[in-house]
């Protein structure tokens, strides 16, 4: 786990095969405002370990609870990057947010499950299994680190090598990938927000793209304001920590929003990096 700052509490959850390290360049920018917090979630390496089998999104987030009991925090903001987004908006249906700011919501597909994601995950999975012994070396080169990150950055190159090589092992580590992927859960409509709720869609995510997913997302939470992260991938925090820095700060009140974020109701916006 992360921890870093004061003032009000912020939880950052990272999405599924990631660890707490993903939220590493965005702690420190978050810092000098929310006593921020980036744990590491349930059967993910360096996270609780699963003790129900099959695990399913909701022990994810009885998890994830359990951190908020056990820091003694009622209520915080939390902000979450896939898997992390859909972990945070399921805490503030039971009441336990201040705010959630949610970049790219798992479980916003049609359905039970969208077949061709989990696919591309353990296609993912596949490819680092098999390049383990290979990665130190191969992650020196930036057109590798482009190609290695393409489907959750847009400039995979700004991750260095040896965050590369952290991200590989994560990749590795997470012992209930197959759990997750085999699940038939989605998110359920938040009918009338618990607390302020950002939708933060990248522009170029290629994991839930914007064009499909974004419009499923805003039905599924109606009252959320939607803003569209410009020239970033699925995972935002690899190519513009500063801009995911503002997203969050904008959700929980810590700077004023950008004059071309829009209410969901209104067109979708740009936020630059």
């Amino acid at each position: 786990m992360i921890r870093q700052g004061e003032g009000s509490p912020l939880v950052l959850f990272h999405g599924i095969l990631g660890s707490a390290r993903m939220w590493g360049r965005v702690v420190p920018l978050l810092a000098s405002t929310h006593d921020t917090i980036a744990p590491t979630a349930l059967g993910h390496r360096g996270g609780t370990c699963a003790s129900v089998q099959p695990a399913r999104i909701a022990h994810v987030v009885d998890d994830a609870e359990r951190l908020l009991d056990h820091l003694g925090l009622a209520t915080a903001h939390l902000a979450g990057n896939s898997m992390g987004g859909w972990v945070a908006l399921e805490l503030a249906r039971r009441g336990r947010a201040l705010s959630v700011c949610a970049f790219s919501p798992a479980g916003c597909w049609q359905g039970t499950r969208d077949p061709d994601r989990p696919s591309a995950l353990r296609g993912t999975i596949r490819v680092t299994r098999r390049g383990r012994r290979l990665l130190p070396l191969l992650a020196k080169s930036a057109r590798f680190r482009r190609w290695a990150l393409r489907l959750n950055a847009a400039r995979g190159d700004r991750v260095t090598a040896s965050e590369l090589v952290e991200l590989g092992r994560d990749v590795l580590g997470c012992t209930i990938a197959d759990d997750l992927l085999d699940g038939q859960e989605a998110l359920d409509p938040l009918e009338s927000n618990p607390c302020p709720i950002t939708l933060a869609w990248p522009e170029r995510d290629r994991i839930f793209p914007l064009a499909e997913y974004g419009a499923r997302a805003r039905a599924l939470v109606p009252g959320a304001r939607f803003v569209v992260l410009e020239d970033v991938g699925h995972v935002p925090m690899f190519d513009s920590p500063e801009l995911v820095a503002r997203t969050v700060l904008e959700t929980t009140g810590a700077v004023a929003p950008l004059p071309r974020d829009t209410a969901a109701s209104g067109p979708v916006g740009l936020v630059s990096g």
